[in-house]
């Protein structure tokens, strides 16, 4: 690795739709369960999808409280009840000691939409006198960990990583860098995204690119399958906590696993489409690599970022076979978008849970929904049912519009 201090996870938070927090998302996900279900969170029914992956009994005055709550638009909540879990499990005692010392950075593409659209719609209706004060901190991107800093009294490095899909990781990569030279022990890192609105998902609808499965919702993400019609647009929030080794075993912290790798990469081909060729996708896999100075047959699980859209899956499947070789046909790549559909900039959080746990416990989620095999993709995605192996090093995959690509390698721990 190129800069000298070791990074290890020692917290997570989660808040999805498939289980509001870690333990019970993490069992759903290896069940093979599905959290796609139609569309409650507006009336949807005028459009051409009318179903997503919602995010299940959040009650964010109960968690957060009602007047604070209310100040924040669902995708910071995402985000606080999500880092507030983190922190419990991690038992970091913050202190005045420490405060300094601990950062935190988090993804969203999209930011506070439902804000956007409700005091657009106020103002329309009754003036723009009407508008809340509270409208420009809760719609802007970065307000989420800015909350998180502010409840926690922490100073450390906080910050928000914007590259649509890829955001969260990039997010966790650039805490990462900040842990491993030194400017933090400690970052909570990951992301949110709460874009399940008439707008977000009519915009999506307009461009073609959802899933019109509306007869059977829970089935229709459906990665690397050839049926695959257009992904599922989900919300969530999750949070890693990345701590620099020797303070995690200074303060006796359980360690879930270790980074090694981090890689980054623009496709510069289009605003949507993937590369064909996917050689930006390609890149990033080869720099997260070199950086976790692995080598492709090293690798024993790929976290696919596999949205069950046509071109994206395949140009996926195309950089895992030019950087794996022959091995790219029988490393597992699973996509954990086919369970809980794509949550956008907090995709990268929720899949980075997943693989940290997947080392962790040497099991490997399912792509569910697997049923007609696509001659173009070639991988081995372990269809439909969970499967134990020894996994000791995976990636996770995400790529975002505007060609953003960001790669994580994590490893199991191990003190040499």
């Amino acid at each position: 690795m190129r800069f000298g201090r070791r990074v290890v996870v020692t917290g997570l938070g989660a808040v999805t739709p498939l289980g509001n927090n870690v333990p019970e998302f993490w069992s759903n996900v290896v069940a093979g369960k599905s959290g796609v279900d139609c569309i409650t969170l507006f009336d949807a029914s005028h459009l051409a999808t009318r179903f997503a992956a919602e995010v299940k009994g959040f009650d964010a005055a109960a968690l957060i409280g009602k007047k604070d709550s209310r100040k924040m638009d669902r995708f910071a909540q995402l985000a606080f009840v999500a880092a507030k879990e983190a922190v419990a499990d991690s038992e970091i005692e913050i202190t005045d000691a420490n405060r300094d010392d601990i950062g935190v950075l988090l993804g969203s593409g999209i930011g506070g939409i439902i804000t956007i659209e409700q005091q657009h719609k106020l103002m329309l209706e009754q003036g723009s006198e009407r508008l809340s004060p509270f409208l420009i901190p809760m719609l802007i991107g970065n307000i989420a960990p800015g909350l998180i800093s502010i409840h926690l009294q922490v100073r450390g490095p906080t910050q928000t990583a914007v590259s649509a899909c890829a955001s969260s990781n990039n997010a966790i990569g650039d805490a990462f860098r900040i842990v491993q030279i030194g400017e933090a022990d400690i970052m909570l890192a990951g992301g949110s995204e709460a874009p399940i609105t008439e707008l977000a998902v009519g915009g999506f609808c307009a461009m073609r690119a959802l899933s019109q499965r509306n007869d059977t919702p829970a089935t229709a993400s459906r990665p690397f399958d050839k049926e695959r019609d257009g992904f599922i647009i989900s919300e969530g929030g999750g949070v890693l906590v990345l701590e620099e080794l020797e303070h995690a075993k200074q303060r006796g912290a359980k360690i879930y696993a270790e980074v090694i790798g981090y890689g980054h990469s623009s496709d510069a081909y289009h605003i949507v489409t993937p590369d064909p060729e996917a050689r930006g996708v390609g890149l990033a896999m080869i720099r997260a690599l070199r950086d976790a100075e692995i080598k492709p047959d090293e690798v024993d699980y790929i976290n696919a970022h596999a949205t069950s859209t046509g071109l994206g899956d395949v140009a996926e499947a195309q950089a895992i076979h030019r950087v794996f070789g022959e091995r790219a046909k029988t490393v597992p790549a699973s996509a954990n978008k086919s369970m809980f559909g794509h949550a956008l900039g907090a995709a990268g959080a929720l899949e980075g849970i997943c693989t940290v746990l997947t080392v962790r416990d040497d099991l490997i989620p399912p792509t569910i929904n697997y049923e007609v095999v696509d001659p173009e993709i070639g991988l081995d995605v372990v269809p439909n049912v969970s499967r134990q192996a020894k996994v000791d090093v995976a990636i996770s995959n995400s790529f975002g519009f505007g060609g953003h690509n960001a790669v994580l390698v994590f490893r199991k721990f191990s003190t040499s």
